[in-house]
Order: C-alpha cells, then structure tokens, then sequence
C-alpha cells in the first residue's frame, strides 16, 4: 500500500500493543514499542533506494526480497535490537522484537492483496502474489485508523481496546472486499462466456473495477460499474518473430519479463528500422497500457534504445 497508510498502521499497532500490561504499564517501553512499530511499517519498502540505479533495478528488486520470508523475521531484529539497546529496555527486547515483527507481517500482508503483488515466499519461488482486492489506497482504511487514533490522543480511552476494534473493521473489511471480488471474477467468466485466467483489479472506489481475461488467442478487457460489466479492448497474442526475439537480449526487456504476467507485444516498422512495444495487461486502464518496455532497433536488429517503466503522468490512473 502507499507509505501514509502503512506509517499510519504503524502507529495504531502501538496503539493495539497496549492490550500488553508490560507496554501499558511502562511509557518508556510504549515509546520504544511505537518506534519499532513504525520503522516496522515500512520497513520492508526501504527497497526503494534501488531507485538510485535507475527504474530497472526498482522494478526488478522492489517487493521481492525485501519482502521474503526470510525478512519477515530479520527485518524486526534489526529494529528491535538496536531500540532496546538505546532506550534501555533491554529486559523487553522480546516484547519490541514481537510488535516489530507483527509490524512488518502486517505490511507484506496488505501489499498481498493489491495489483502490483510482492515475491512474499521468497527464496522459495519468486512468484508474484497479488490478490487484487484492495487498492494501492484504501480510503475507507485510511480514514477508520485515523478516527481511532483521534480517539486515542484526544480522548481518555484505552488504546488497547479502541485498536482492537479498529483491528477487527479492518479484517472484516479485507474479508468483506475479498469476497466482493470472488464474486466478480465469477461474473465476469459468466458474462464473457471464455475460459481464461481472469484477473478483477480494485480502485479507489468500492464498486469500479477493472478486469482482464486471458484466453489462449490474446486478452479480454472492460470496466465494473455497480456489478454492470462493459468490455472493451480485445489485445491478441503476436507470434514470436526475430524482431521481437531481439529485444529480449536488453535489460529492460529482461526485467520486464521477470514481473510482468499478462504479456502483449507488438511490432512495428519505422523508417530507420523497428519498434518493439511489451506491456502487461494486467495494468490496462481506459484503453491504453501503460505499463511496460520499448525497443527501437535498426535494420540489422541491432538495439537502439530502450525504456521501461510508465507510459503516464505520475498522477494518471492506474495507481499501482
């Protein structure tokens, strides 16, 4: 999800950790708790100093193993450790290491079930899981957690028991949208009448989707509106030619094809020589893709140039 969220749920696990006497009895704990919980949130996205080495290196290590497994656990060691030592709560390194760790669990866990994915069963498989039930900002969860933390610091309610209702919203909620969408991929299949991979992909608003089918002859494209289901774009699948396999010796072409799931590919004849254009369905918005790699080559296939990454404003849909 979008740092604020994550920064936000951060500091209402250090609200939830106060169902804990140990933290809700000792203020220098609680404040040691609230620093592990909040580095702990986002911890997991500090991957994105790989942006230093340029958008390919983004793209091929973001949300991979910085989100494994392995991380889950080293990841609170290394907050919890360092924070017992410096504030002097040596005695409760468990107690820290435990909200650290439930912290950076609960962030690889939300970043599940949105459209961009995470490589969470690394080293196991570099698979990319994505649920596609919530979106990259969830308003309603946004809002549910800064209205308990509101009630905490504003009024004289214990935090343990306001968080733990804002905990069990936010699972039913996550339930609730998971099960919306169950329903839609099941609609979907229904309407269009294909049998294909189906992916039904969330926005900010509750009842607008997008959905994606792959069929064995290309992708089925349309828009949700209040359970109305419109399709529009039909992308076939180019069959492999030397043009298109010569792109494939480039970086960006290469770190493409390790994210990307649902692969469109086109080729095109330029005066000077070719254009080769990969793009994942999956991110398909308002009959455009705007995700993924161009290739120019020459005559003799030679590679030009190349450019991988967004073809949108910043502030263009899809947020991803």
């Amino acid at each position: 999800m979008d740092t604020g969220s994550h920064l936000l749920f951060g500091v209402t696990l250090a609200g939830l950790a106060h169902l804990d006497p140990s933290v809700a009895q000792n203020p220098a704990l609680a404040q040691a708790v609230l620093a592990g919980t909040l580095i702990g949130s986002h911890a997991p996205d500090f991957d994105t100093v790989m942006r230093l080495k340029g958008y390919s290196h983004y793209i091929r290590y973001h949300r991979g193993i910085t989100h494994s497994i392995p991380a889950l656990f080293l990841w609170p060691a290394l907050i919890a450790i360092p924070l017992a030592y410096g504030l002097g709560a040596e005695d409760s390194i468990a107690t820290l290491y435990l909200w650290s760790l439930l912290a950076v669990v609960f962030h690889v866990f939300l970043d599940m079930f949105n459209s961009y994915g995470v490589q969470c069963f690394r080293p196991f498989t570099r698979k990319w899981i994505h649920l596609d039930i919530l979106s990259i900002f969830e308003p309603f969860l946004f809002l549910l957690h800064l209205a308990g933390l509101l009630v905490w610091l504003e009024f004289d309610y214990q935090p343990g028991v306001v968080f733990t209702v804002v905990y069990a919203v936010t699972f039913g909620y996550i339930g609730l949208r998971a099960l919306h969408h169950q329903f839609l991929v099941g609609a979907v299949k229904s309407k269009l009448k294909i049998t294909g991979i189906c992916h039904v992909v969330p926005s900010f608003h509750w009842f607008h989707w997008r959905f994606v089918v792959e069929t064995d002859g290309g992708f089925h494209t349309g828009r949700i509106v209040y359970n109305r289901i419109l399709t529009e774009e039909r992308y076939s699948k180019e069959n492999p030619n030397p043009i298109i396999e010569a792109t494939k010796q480039t970086d960006g072409v290469r770190t493409f094809l390790a994210f990307a799931q649902r692969i469109h590919v086109t080729c095109r004849e330029l005066q000077d020589g070719y254009e080769v254009s990969w793009s994942d369905v999956r991110f398909w918005y308002d009959s455009k893709l705007p995700f993924g790699v161009d290739v120019r080559l020459d005559r003799d296939l030679n590679v030009v140039s190349h450019s991988l990454g967004w073809r949108k404003r910043a502030w263009d849909p899809p947020f991803v």
